[in-house]
């Protein structure tokens, strides 16, 4: 039981306001580190990474729709643009939005990435239920109200996850306009604050999210500092 106890710890680490690709790089050293206590045997330091980015378009692995033109034009708008390897097409990241970047060992939890995203939802729609909104799953991943997408899900890792999720909270859906989110032509955007109609922060969120994570993942959460995670 101890044993089962310590490999479910997930040390949190809250990274502020950040652009993308420095968010980029510490996912990744955290994820090798997980790797590596894995394989001696460590705690494996499961690491849940919230952050909020500047504005920046991100892809996903089907990069090949996106020419150099529309991230020229993008770029132009003051955001910047990135091509990654998680899942997915493409999305908008910046203020007001709440992301989660799990780093977890997936078979401290679970064997399969179907679980995963599905864990992933329900974090999500519990938060928000706790706020007040209620919301759903679809045949396209991700959480949503109505025909409104409200949180994103883009992940990638067989063994170790990276990526992960994006909550609007108070998020300036104008930046929306300029692409089709998620690939998605017939389907629109929110945030908490525009179902609320109010003024709805990521510190207000926070809590309620973490909260969530916990029960979902069945997971004890911990603030992280750099000694927890290997980070140096």
């Amino acid at each position: 039981m101890a044993s089962r106890m310590a490999s479910r710890i997930v040390y949190v680490s809250k990274l502020g306001r950040m652009r993308y690709l420095p968010a980029w790089d510490y996912q990744k050293n955290v994820a090798e580190k997980v790797r590596n206590n894995m394989k001696t045997g460590k705690e494996p330091g499961h690491t849940l990474l919230l952050v909020e980015h500047h504005p920046v378009y991100t892809i996903g692995i089907r990069q090949t729709e996106y020419t150099e033109e529309l991230e020229t034009q993008l770029r132009s708008m003051g955001a910047d643009f990135h091509r990654t390897n998680r899942g997915g097409l493409i999305t908008f990241h910046g203020p007001g939005q709440l992301m989660a970047y799990p780093i977890l060992h997936l078979r401290s939890f679970s064997s399969g990435m179907k679980w995963y995203v599905c864990a992933l939802e329900r974090t999500v729609i519990r938060t928000l239920r706790w706020l007040g909104i209620n919301s759903h799953t679809s045949p396209h991943t991700g959480v949503w109200v109505g025909d409104n997408k409200i949180c994103a899900l883009g992940i990638q890792g067989r063994h170790v996850t990276t990526h992960g999720l994006a909550l609007n909270c108070n998020t300036d859906l104008r930046w929306y306009e300029h692409i089709v989110p998620c690939g998605i032509p017939d389907k629109g955007i929110t945030s908490i604050s525009k179902e609320l109609n109010r003024d709805v922060t990521i510190d207000e969120v926070e809590p309620h999210f973490l909260k969530a994570f916990s029960e979902v993942f069945e997971c004890k959460v911990v603030p992280a500092d750099d000694r927890d995670i290997g980070v140096g």
